[in-house]
């Protein structure tokens, strides 16, 4: 799920960083006083660039979880299916862009607790294109490297999958009649038809549902232990729910 921000700025934010010799443990990343955090950019309200700002709810609860270790954050903007992959580099001690737990991805990474729930949804511009039984004969649009991708190419009867780098991509090439549907998270797909009525864009039902949760270098479980242990005071004294009414009106913690 991530619209605006300006691709410069992420592709020299990501170049700009050298790889490290090995993860940061929590003590090393604590020592440290920052923790270098990894998102998109481009995917709100979720990650996204406000001028040359980032901001989004994913921005608000890492900033709140690096609080709570007393930590600052140092941000890097990249690529979506680039993240992970920095991940594994050490390039970043974080990663917090959205990412839905699989099991392929968690051979790769560790994760975190989940900071949301939602789901993969349709979104069409007719009340015809509902349901995973009507994108079969049709064109579907998503973005790259998502769990979405995946999701649609396993439905019987899509006549095509497109996939796009940005989500917002997918979102423009539905409104302008190139793909049939599009398939993103319900509550970007909920704020992008809230902010642009007249696009005449009809959500639809759940694909699937899933937990998205931060991430870290593989086996790294002293920091994955800290940022859990961050979230959950976040959850427990009310800040986790300030942070979602802000930005969603509603608390989506998974429940």
């Amino acid at each position: 799920m991530k619209p605006i921000r300006r691709l410069a700025l992420a592709v020299l934010a990501s170049t700009l960083f050298a790889g490290s010799a090995g993860a940061r443990t929590a003590d090393e990343v604590v020592k440290s006083g920052t923790l270098r955090v990894a998102t998109e950019g481009q995917f709100a309200p979720f990650n996204f660039f406000q001028g040359s700002k980032l901001a989004g709810f994913e921005i608000d609860i890492a900033e709140a979880i690096a609080a709570r270790m007393g930590l600052k954050v140092e941000w890097k903007a990249i690529a979506f299916d680039a993240l992970l992959t920095g991940l594994q580099q050490d390039r970043w001690d974080l990663v917090i862009a959205s990412h839905g737990i699989t099991d392929e991805r968690a051979k790769a990474v560790t994760f975190a607790d989940p900071h949301y729930c939602s789901g993969g949804v349709v979104v069409s511009r007719t009340d015809a294109i509902k349901t995973a039984k009507d994108l079969a004969g049709k064109v579907v649009a998503v973005q790259t490297g998502t769990t979405y991708l995946g999701s649609v190419k396993k439905l019987p009867g899509v006549k095509e999958v497109k996939n796009f780098p940005q989500d917002n991509n997918a979102r423009q090439a539905l409104q302008s009649g190139r793909v049939d549907a599009w398939v993103t998270d319900k509550f970007l797909a909920k704020t992008a038809l809230e902010a642009d009525p007249k696009a005449g864009l009809k959500m639809g039902d759940f694909l699937f549902v899933e937990r998205i949760a931060p991430a870290v270098a593989l086996g790294n479980s002293t920091l994955a232990a800290q940022v859990n242990k961050a979230l959950a005071a976040l959850l427990a004294d009310g800040s986790y729910a300030r942070i979602s009414a802000k930005w969603f009106k509603e608390d989506i913690r998974c429940k």
